[in-house]
């Protein structure tokens, strides 16, 4: 596991901690840096709509040269997006791209926040996306996270003055900001919310505009910039051993699953931003006209005149000589009134504090999860590398009775460690992102908790108070309780501590298409969540379906340990859809989650609590052809989806393809973005050319027009341009061109009414120019918008075909879009139904 953060600990000068991540262990010079921040009182809101969108080279120039508190709001978790790294898509892709985001921000020393935003998917106006977001309730959120955050500087990363000109939720995410910004100081507008903040009004707001916006650097260059902040954002920060555009490169490189990673660069670079409402700043300082030093809040005076001189005269061979000096600064601070500084601040001089006493403090769970009301333990460690005098006056967890009152003083370089045991309580919520807790809409997620929204993540369930008297001074620090392990081939571990319930059940077959009447069996997978658990299962089904047996006693002895139960479910005769959900039964609780977890080397595992369900389909389905080979791109389910219908699939690694090795396979289909991230096919192509000429049939899924993109001269056996054209209502009407095609006739006949029930989109990236040899079979537009011909291409070549889709088989297979599955099987069959007509002849 490369933790980059190990080497590079202090660059997080954040408050907000990521779950599991190791712990920070900054150097003097690091330490410095954060007082630097500490002394700043200032605060820079960046707004965007996506995971991605950020500019960190921005974030990091306000985060760690203006030394101001930096927090990116993106508008959604990234949900709507594709994957490069695994099979995670919708609330599991916003999941991955959440914790990517906060890795981001431990890189560049921003903060993260969001709004109930559900990304939805591409969308080509802000008059659509506004009206499935419903913009009122993430107006609200914007609003909220204003007066919760206090910005004196809005940035916004698009320009809201330009709708329809790029996605809909880029244009969106700049229109709500600007609104924001005028309501945000009404006691009037969203009054509910001011039981937990008070208004705020912001003292300018920018855009942060680009070269590209107006075309060129050339035509930029003749731009009156006279309303506008210019900021060279690759300054060099010695104490760090660091340019801001290393930083920033680093951060955006954790952006993985969307294929960001990138080279770090140096030297003088830099970043415009437009004033779109408030008073222009002077000499380029965004923060021109604001008190950003400790004299802006009562009593803050005093403060700063220690904290001051401590940053003038600090010490960097010995930063314990400070300490007298910041427990006094502490002190004195929580007597401000400001209850916004004070915490924010007290935060931050505590984290100083630890730092400079070389005080390490540490939860850890001796399990890596537990269940409500079953026993848990949590080891602590304290060490005090000070001379200071330092006692550690009790050990607590929220929410829990027990404590540990070890009254010790804590001596020079010598570790204590204690531990608590305790039952769970019953009515400790369970570990899973909160905003998936409950259902939610196309446009939006459900959150009914103020306090919880805009939170990057759920709480930890337990948090470690250490109650220290530092030179006569009470501080309570707290700690999240982890779970830290060590494994043979990554070292030490830190994982998020995890509530889970007793048994959580899965079907791994997120849809099971039944294309005839007969029975199938249904694995069950259960897994206990503590050890002898025992219980019934029974799998709820739709009217009209079948399964035996009612109920299947289990018993499982070990915790972690999974088992599986077989039912067989027997479909209606004629078309029907619905969901299967196993319910499991222990005593007399009934549990019916599937636990999925996330487990990258970039982010810190993610346990996540969703329905456990099953999408069952009976449909009319004919195929021709057995064996398929399937050379996998970015990643998808297509695969698994195929072989729901019969077909059995085998995964080609393009490096061993060879003349000759691909004529057992009645077809070959190439995943989603293959030619974008597979280098190894420009080789390959000939081969792939050969089969097709030979007899074979070639399907070639979505790939990007540039962006990732190497460049392909001959990613078809013909002419074929792609673009970024595509259709992103999944209602959009769709005419059949080609009704004599046999992609549309053999072996299913397919109608208008096989693209009803698609979901997210109807394709994308659809060519816009190609050679007479290919058929366009389908026509559809978006509504205002001319009709494009390019989804779905097929072409002879030599006696086999090749077909070109950028319609989103990923997503509709997985979800048993009928339609889909008829069409994606005909195109498997094309030149079948004429080698079936000459067999007639012949016989």
């Amino acid at each position: 596991m490369k933790y980059v953060w190990v080497t590079l600990s202090a660059i997080v000068f954040s408050v907000t901690l990521l779950h599991a991540q190791k712990p920070d262990k900054p150097t003097s010079a690091e330490t410095y840096h954060e007082l630097q921040k500490l002394n700043f009182l200032g605060t820079a809101l960046y707004v965007a709509a996506h995971p991605d969108d950020e500019n960190t080279s921005l974030i990091s120039y306000m985060s760690n040269h203006e030394k101001a508190r930096t927090v990116y709001l993106s508008m959604t978790r990234g949900d709507g997006g594709q994957n490069l790294i695994g099979s995670e898509l919708r609330e599991l892709l916003g999941v991955l791209r959440t914790e990517e985001l906060l890795a981001a921000r431990h890189m560049d020393g921003g903060e993260q926040r969001f709004t109930r935003a559900n990304d939805f998917g591409f969308s080509k106006h802000p008059n659509e996306t506004l009206k499935i977001w419903d913009k009122e309730k993430v107006l609200a959120d914007v609003v909220w996270t204003i007066r919760k955050i206090k910005p004196d500087v809005i940035v916004n990363r698009f320009d809201h003055r330009t709708p329809g000109s790029t996605h809909g939720h880029h244009t969106s995410s700049a229109v709500l900001s600007v609104e924001a910004f005028d309501i945000a100081n009404n006691p009037e507008v969203y009054a509910e919310q001011l039981e937990y903040t008070t208004p705020w009004q912001p003292k300018r707001i920018f855009y942060n505009t680009s070269w590209w916006q107006y075309g060129s650097q050339e035509a930029f260059e003749k731009v009156d910039k006279s309303g506008m902040v210019s900021l060279d954002v690759g300054t060099y920060y010695p104490e760090l051993g660091l340019s801001n555009n290393e930083i920033a490169a680093m951060a955006r490189s954790q952006h993985l699953c969307q294929g960001f990673g990138r080279l770090t660069d140096r030297g003088s670079s830099m970043e415009y931003i437009e004033l779109l409402k408030g008073d222009m700043p002077k000499n380029n300082d965004v923060f021109d006209g604001i008190n950003t030093t400790w004299s802006r809040v009562k009593g803050g005076a005093a403060v700063g005149e220690i904290l001051y001189a401590v940053e003038k005269n600090f010490n960097f061979r010995n930063p314990e000589k400070h300490l007298t000096e910041l427990v006094k600064a502490y002190q004195l601070l929580q007597k401000v009134e400001d209850e916004h500084w004070r915490t924010l601040k007290s935060e931050e001089l505590q984290t100083l504090i630890l730092n400079c006493a070389g005080l390490y403090l540490e939860a850890s769970s001796a399990e890596a999860s537990a269940t409500p009301g079953s026993m848990a333990k949590v080891n602590f460690e304290a060490i005090n590398r000070s001379a200071n005098a330092i006692t550690l006056k009790s050990i607590s967890l929220s929410g829990i009775s027990e404590n540990s009152t070890p009254d010790q003083v804590l001596a020079d370089n010598i570790k204590s460690n204690f531990d608590i045991s305790f039952t769970v309580p019953a009515t400790t919520n369970y570990t899973s992102p909160y905003w998936l807790n409950d259902p939610g809409t196309l446009g939006t997620y459900t959150v009914n908790d103020q306090m919880l929204i805009g939170k990057p993540e759920t709480p930890s369930a337990f948090t470690a108070i250490f109650a220290l008297e530092i030179n006569g001074v009470a501080i309570n620090i707290e700690k999240p309780v982890i779970y830290r392990y060590s494994k043979p081939d990554k070292g030490e571990v830190y994982e998020p501590f995890a509530i889970l319930p007793e048994a959580t059940s899965k079907i791994d077959e997120k849809v099971l298409i039944f294309a005839s009447a007969d029975t199938k069996d249904v694995q069950v997978k259960i897994r206990a969540g503590k050890n002898d658990v025992s219980g019934n299962v029974v799998l709820n089904h739709p009217e009209g379906w079948m399964v035996t047996p009612s109920s299947i006693p289990f018993s499982i002895a070990q915790k972690g340990e999974e088992i599986s139960v077989s039912f067989k479910v027997s479909p209606p005769q004629s078309g029907s859809e619905g969901k299967i959900s196993p319910v499991i039964t222990i005593g007399n609780k009934t549990y019916d989650k599937e636990l999925v977890e996330i487990n990258y080397d970039h982010i810190p595992k993610q346990s996540i609590l969703l329905p456990s369900e099953a999408k069952v389909v009976r449909m009319n389905i004919q195929k021709s052809g057995e064996h398929i080979a399937y050379i996998m791109g970015a990643g998808d389910n297509v695969p698994e989806s195929l072989e729901q219908i019969g077909y059995q699939v085998h995964l080609i690694d393009p490096n061993d393809i060879q003349i000759g090795s691909l004529d057992k396979y009645d077809a070959v289909v190439v995943g989603i973005r293959a030619y974008n991230v597979v280098d190894a096919l420009k080789f390959k192509q000939p081969i792939l050319f050969d089969y097709v000429e030979k007899g074979g049939t070639m399907i070639v899924q979505y790939n990007t027009a540039g962006r990732w993109a190497r460049q392909f001269e001959n990613i078809a056996p013909y002419d074929l341009t792609l673009s970024n054209d595509r259709v992103t209502d999944e209602n959009a009407k769709v005419n059949i061109l080609a009704k004599n095609n046999s992609l549309v006739n053999f072996p299913n006949a397919i109608t208008e009414k096989d693209f009803d029930g698609w979901v997210q989109e109807r394709g994308l990236y659809f060519p816009s120019e190609w050679s007479a040899d290919f058929t366009p079979v389908l026509e559809m537009g978006d509504e205002g918008e001319s009709q494009t011909q390019g989804s779905l291409l097929v072409a002879p070549y030599g006696e086999g075909h090749y077909i070109y889709t950028g319609l989103s088989f990923f997503r509709e297979l997985p979800v048993g879009v009928s339609g889909a599955y008829k069409l994606f099987a005909n195109m498997l069959s094309v030149g079948k139904d004429e080698v079936k007509k000459e067999s007639n002849v012949k016989g």
